[in-house]
Order: C-alpha cells, then sequence, then structure tokens
C-alpha cells in the first residue's frame, strides 16, 4: 500500500483538524500540514484498512486510515484511488485522549462564529457598517 501518492484534503477535514488538533507550524492554512503529514504517514507504511476502534462499521467501506507520525492518537481518514494514486483526506479520527485537548475549547468555539463569515464572506462588513 505504500508508494508516492498525491494528497487532496477537504474543507471539513481543515475545520476538524483546527478544531481538534491544531496547526504546529502556525500557519493560517493547514491544508498543506495536512497534506505533508498523510503524505509521510502514508510513505511510512502506516495506511490501513482496518478502521479505528469504535468506528462506525456502515461508514468506513472504502475507507483507508492513515495513523500520524507526530500524534499518533490522530487518525486521518481517507478515500484512496489506487489508479491514479491520490488520497483524499474526508476527515480525522482521535483516539481516546488522557488528560486535556490539544486545542483549547476557548478556540474551537471562537471557529463556530467564523464559519457564519465563511459562508457570507461580506456580512461581518455588512454587520459592523449597520451598527455605526
Amino acid at each position: 500500500m505504500t508508494g508516492g501518492v498525491t494528497v487532496a484534503v477537504t474543507d471539513h477535514a481543515v475545520e476538524r483538524f483546527r478544531q481538534r488538533v491544531g496547526s504546529r507550524h502556525g500557519g493560517l492554512d493547514v491544508r498543506p500540514e495536512i497534506a505533508g503529514r498523510v503524505a509521510e504517514a502514508w510513505a511510512a507504511g502506516r495506511g490501513s484498512d482496518a478502521p479505528p476502534p469504535g468506528a462506525d462499521v456502515a461508514a468506513t467501506r472504502g475507507s483507508i486510515y492513515v495513523r500520524d507520525l507526530v500524534d499518533r492518537g490522530v487518525v486521518f481518514v481517507c478515500r484512496h484511488d489506487r489508479a491514479s494514486r491520490e488520497l483524499l483526506v474526508i476527515t480525522l479520527w482521535e483516539d481516546d485522549r488522557y488528560g486535556a485537548p490539544r486545542v483549547d475549547r476557548r478556540f474551537t468555539d471562537v471557529l463556530k462564529t467564523d464559519d457564519d463569515a465563511l459562508v457570507d464572506p461580506g456580512r461581518r462588513w455588512r454587520d459592523r457598517r449597520d451598527r455605526e
């Protein structure tokens, strides 16, 4: 299952990564970090057809699970196109945690308010304008 692959990352996977793991490099766009981590783990042979413990069996059909090399409790859920050697990172899974979360709740709560801004980018500007 190893070998070079091209890695693409969905918006959902980016949001889950920002909410649960956080960037180690401080970048605003974590997509390149996710793609790099998945590609490195894949090259190291960390891909598996077996779902992590607790995963819904119905949702696992056709999924490939790539366990991160940096945070070993993080598993990237991917779809693999073997013919074109591409991985699409759909979401991520975290094994049971002991201790505090990696990203504090106050930061993930702020992300929730930002989601509306992504749907309507001009809304924040209009709201400020109308208040003045």
